[in-house]
C-alpha cells in the first residue's frame, strides 16, 4: 500500500532531533567518517565514532541510535559491529544496517547476513544492495547500484516482513517500506552522488531520526530522514558550481533547513 509523507511529519521529527540532540554511534567506513560526523553535527545531532571491540557494545547501550556501515569492514570492526548490534537490541537502541557493496564481496556479504539476523531497526542501501541482501540479485558495480528502487521493492518488502524492519532504498526516487506500507520521496540532486559519503551519511541521519521516533513511527522517521537529507541536497545544489562547492553548501543547507522549505520542496507519493 502506497502512502504519502506529509511536510508536517517531516518537520515534527526534525524538530525533535534538533531540540533533543541524539547521540549517534557510527561504526562506519574509513572513507566517510569525517563527512558523516559533519553531517550529524549540521543536523543537530552528536556523532561518536566508537567502533572497537570492548567499547562498541557498552556505547551502543547509552547511544540514542547506532549506524552499522559495512564500507571497509576490517576484522576488529567486524567484531565491534556484532557487539554493538547485540547490545543495541538488548538496550532497545534503534540501529541501522547499511550493507555497502554486499553481494559480490564475500566477507561483507557473510557479515551482512549475520547482522540482518539480529533484526536491525532499519536497513538503508541502494537498490542492488537490497536485492543482493534478500538473495534476489548479485549486487551492483562496487558501491554503485545497477538496479532502480522500484525493481528492488519486492526484495525490500521481503526483508521488512521477514526481519521486522524498515527498508529504505535510495535512488532518484527513494522507496521506503515496512513490508505493508510504502512511502516514496523524489527530492535530491545528482551532486549528492559525486561526494564521498553522500549515501553513507544518510544511514547516520536515519539512525538519528529513528531515535526521535515514537512507537509506530519507524516508517515515517526513516522517510523523514531521507526527505530532510535530499531536500537539503537540492537546496545546496541550486547554488553550487560542482562537487567541491556542493559539500559545504550541503552542510549549511542541513543546518538551516526550515519548515517552509520542507513544505514547499517535499515531493512525496
Amino acid at each position: 500500500m502506497t502512502i504519502g509523507l506529509t511536510p508536517f511529519s517531516v518537520s515534527t521529527l526534525l524538530s525533535r532531533v534538533r531540540s533533543e540532540p541524539p547521540l549517534v554511534q557510527c561504526l562506519t567506513n574509513a572513507v566517510v567518517t569525517n563527512f558523516t560526523a559533519n553531517v550529524l553535527l549540521a543536523l543537530g545531532a552528536a556523532p561518536a565514532m566508537t567502533d572497537i571491540p570492548g567499547e562498541a557494545g557498552p556505547f551502543a547501550r547509552i547511544a540514542s541510535g547506532v549506524l552499522v556501515n559495512l564500507g571497509t569492514p576490517h576484522a576488529e570492526q567486524r567484531t565491534a559491529m556484532l557487539e554493538a548490534a547485540l547490545a543495541a537490541n538488548d538496550a532497545g537502541t534503534p540501529w541501522v544496517l547499511d550493507p555497502v557493496a554486499v553481494g559480490s564481496l564475500p566477507v561483507r556479504t557473510a557479515l551482512a547476513a549475520e547482522l540482518l539476523a539480529l533484526r536491525p531497526t532499519a536497513v538503508r542501501a541502494n537498490a542492488s544492495e537490497i536485492m543482493a541482501l534478500a538473495g534476489l540479485g548479485a549486487g551492483g558495480r562496487g558501491v554503485d547500484a545497477t538496479d532502480n528502487p522500484e525493481d528492488a521493492l519486492p526484495a525490500a518488502e521481503l526483508l521488512a516482513a521477514k526481519y521486522g524492519c524498515v527498508v529504505a532504498v535510495s535512488g532518484p526516487t527513494d522507496v521506503i517500506t515496512d513490508g505493508e506500507s510504502t512511502l516514496r520521496t523524489s527530492n535530491g540532486d545528482v551532486l549528492l552522488t559525486k561526494v564521498t559519503g553522500g549515501g553513507c551519511a544518510l544511514g547516520a541521519v536515519t539512525a538519528a531520526f529513528l531515535s526521535a521516533a515514537e512507537d509506530g513511527e519507524g516508517l515515517t522517521a526513516a522517510a523523514a530522514a531521507t526527505a530532510v537529507y535530499t531536500i537539503a541536497a537540492q537546496q545546496a545544489a541550486a547554488g553550487a558550481a560542482g562537487p567541491g562547492s556542493f559539500a559545504p553548501a550541503f552542510l549549511d543547507a542541513l543546518a538551516g533547513l526550515s519548515d517552509e522549505q520542507i513544505t514547499t520542496m517535499l515531493v512525496s507519493a
